[in-house]
């Protein structure tokens, strides 16, 4: 029992290590291909800092960003699998833990008295799922200059989904270079209010440089992602050719008089890892 609460603990390090000092591969992935395809200037020479910035992090295990973010986990179990309080509890604790033993920023407070930030209690959700082997659990720290420009809006189900291209682009021009552009951008579409803002996270924890397996969802994200790229906002708001890096979306059924739309971005600074516990 003991040397499985320890190899539990070593992982968590190497997640909350991992998502903190490293940008995914498939994030710098897209932000090495925008800066090879940027021919202005200023965009060019900020996605350079941007690049030069990881490089910089994960070679002295510094954080990406100084927002160290909101951890939020994601515990997703396959059939049979056997997850208890204990387990859930144990791997909040050793999130806060790692974030304190990696000089991360104490960001957590009460939302109303804004006392003395800490690092206790990460956002946990947990899914069983036919298709998961085993036990897996991604890190997703969420920086709040990106966080809180989720919007949500329900939609008459009657709309063409042209009214809900537009309702993505004014997300993006309220964010503006506040959020910290180039953005990747998730969409969650149906079931509540609450699970469709839920899916837009969901969106941006799988592979972003990766085809929708779903060829109509795959189509909805190639046409905003050009209709974005066109706003001109651009990295860190120099303009240029490139103000979204990905456009992910996730659906699930919903009511038949409703039509939940969720958008939630993140800055360049794509942080998530995962590893697998069984």
């Amino acid at each position: 029992m003991k040397k499985s609460s320890q190899n539990i603990s070593k992982k968590i390090k190497k997640l909350v290590e991992k998502s903190s000092f490293s940008l995914s591969y498939d994030a710098k992935r897209l932000i090495s291909q925008a800066f090879q395809e940027e021919k202005q200037k200023r965009p060019k020479q900020a996605l350079g800092w941007i690049l030069e910035n990881a490089k910089i992090a994960k070679r002295d295990k510094l954080a990406l960003c100084q927002d160290t973010g909101l951890p939020i986990v994601f515990i997703e179990a396959g059939k049979n699998q056997e997850l208890s309080y204990a387990l859930v509890d144990k791997i909040k604790k050793e999130v806060a833990r790692y974030y304190k033993e990696s000089y991360l920023r104490r960001s957590m407070v009460d939302p109303l008295l804004r006392k003395k930030p800490n690092y206790k209690e990460a956002i946990c959700h947990t899914q069983f799922l036919s298709q998961v082997k085993g036990l897996k659990v991604t890190l997703f720290p969420k920086g709040f200059g990106s966080e809180n420009k989720t919007q949500l809006k329900m939609f008459n189900p009657t709309v063409d989904f042209s009214q809900i291209e537009d309702f993505i682009l004014n997300c993006i021009r309220q964010a503006g270079p506040e959020a910290c552009p180039p953005f990747f951008v998730g969409v969650g579409i149906g079931g509540t209010s609450d699970q469709a803002l839920l899916l837009a996270k969901k969106a941006l924890i799988g592979r972003v440089d990766k085809e929708n397996p779903d060829k109509y969802l795959a189509k909805l994200e190639k046409k905003i992602i050009k209709k974005i790229n066109k706003l001109g906002i651009g990295p860190m708001g120099f303009g240029g050719k490139t103000t979204a890096l990905a456009v992910k979306i996730k659906k699930e059924p919903t009511h038949i008089a409703g039509l939940p739309v969720g958008v939630n971005i993140s800055c360049h600074a794509l942080r998530r890892a995962t590893v697998r516990l069984r």
